[in-house]
């Protein structure tokens, strides 16, 4: 049996893929598959309403935000939020490689003040009493840093629009809404398959900058006349919505937001309190802003020679895309929604086996 650790694209419930392969063979009793149909039809307009309402009772998005299905990925925000709401100034938190590209982006677009960082550290916390600025137009975080395996897990007070780049814990906990002027995020973690982005943003904050927008870059062109055609100026991702649609009904199954957490963090204190206990391993993120989607480690010190033991000890037991990144080295296994608590007490089994046999 494989367990898919990756860190994304990544593992995806089994009723989405079921679900979305009949859905390649025959949608909505169509006898045409989902690649095929148009998404003018009354069958698809369906689905994205459901999929907007899905995200709207999952996390009691309120109406006056909008909810926006994109193609592309969390990337292509950085610099589309930036021209939509930086008029003079922004402020951003730098806990990480997406952080400190969504930064570099902004820049183009108007003066950026870094608040704070945790680069002197390979940004294995997340840094705390920083000042949070008045005279700036909004304040960006990334509330999970997947590389690093740190997480933000409360919704912070900020005095100015606060904006979130949620690619890797949304839906993970119950988000407060309201505290945010603007969440958005890649699909390919915990909602869908790569290939889509999702937008919730405050619409009172649209058409609020001097300079002149293309049209594809403006939120507001791909917020429609009605509901029907929200997402919809050209054609959408359909695929990968169809799937994010699936996987918010699995969520939705198993007690929505809430429950979510608490299977989230069991899986996470499980595979923790091994890395803790197990001679061979050591933890990479301070234990206060440990990820609850990311688990960083690497070898003990004494270790570091079994390394690459480990790791083809680990493959041959079944896991999949434990390898760390490149900027930090060891092991990453990422347990997302959809990473089964059997996969996460497959990975501590094998560590203690591993050190059974050589420690």
């Amino acid at each position: 049996m494989k367990h898919n650790f990756n860190a994304g694209p990544c593992v995806l419930p089994k009723p989405a893929i079921e679900a979305t392969i009949d859905a390649i063979r025959n949608f909505d009793n169509t006898g045409i598959g989902i690649l095929e149909i148009s998404h003018r039809t009354p069958g698809w307009e369906r689905i994205m309403a459901e999929a907007e309402q899905l995200w709207r009772d999952l996390l009691s998005i309120p109406d006056n935000y909008a909810i926006l299905f994109l193609g592309g990925g969390a990337s292509t925000q950085f610099y589309t939020l930036a021209a939509n709401f930086l008029n003079t100034k922004a402020a951003y938190l730098d806990t990480g490689v997406w952080a400190k590209k969504a930064i570099k982006e902004a820049k183009a677009y108007g003066a950026v003040e870094v608040v704070a960082s945790s680069s002197d550290k390979n940004y294995s916390y997340v840094p705390k009493g920083y000042k949070i600025p008045a005279d700036i137009d909004y304040f960006h975080i990334t509330t999970n840093n997947t590389i690093y395996g740190t997480e933000l897990k409360e919704d912070i007070d900020c005095p100015v629009n606060l904006i979130a780049d949620m690619s890797s814990d949304i839906m993970s906990r119950p988000v407060d809404i309201k505290k945010y002027a603007m969440i958005y995020g890649g699909a390919q973690k915990n909602v869908g398959p790569a290939g889509l982005t999702f937008v919730i943003v405050r619409k009172d904050l649209l058409e609020t900058v001097k300079r002149q927008l293309p049209s594809m870059v403006n939120y507001k062109t791909h917020i429609g006349d009605e509901p029907k055609n929200n997402s919809m100026f050209n054609t959408p991702p359909v695929l990968p919505i169809f799937v994010m649609h699936e996987t918010l009904k699995w969520v939705k199954s198993l007690g929505g937001v809430a429950a979510m957490q608490k299977i989230n963090k069991n899986k996470a204190d499980l595979l923790y309190n091994e890395i803790d206990r197990n001679k061979m391993f050591v933890g990479t993120a301070a234990k206060e802003d440990r990820s609850l989607m990311n688990v960083c480690f690497v070898m003990a010190e004494q270790y570091k020679d079994k390394e690459a033991t480990f790791m083809d000890f680990a493959k041959k037991a079944g896991m999949v895309g434990i390898k760390g990144h490149r900027s930090v080295g060891g092991f990453r296994a990422s347990i997302y929604n959809a990473c089964p608590t059997e996969s996460v007490q497959a990975l501590v089994d094998c560590m203690k086996e591993f050190e059974k046999q050589n420690a």
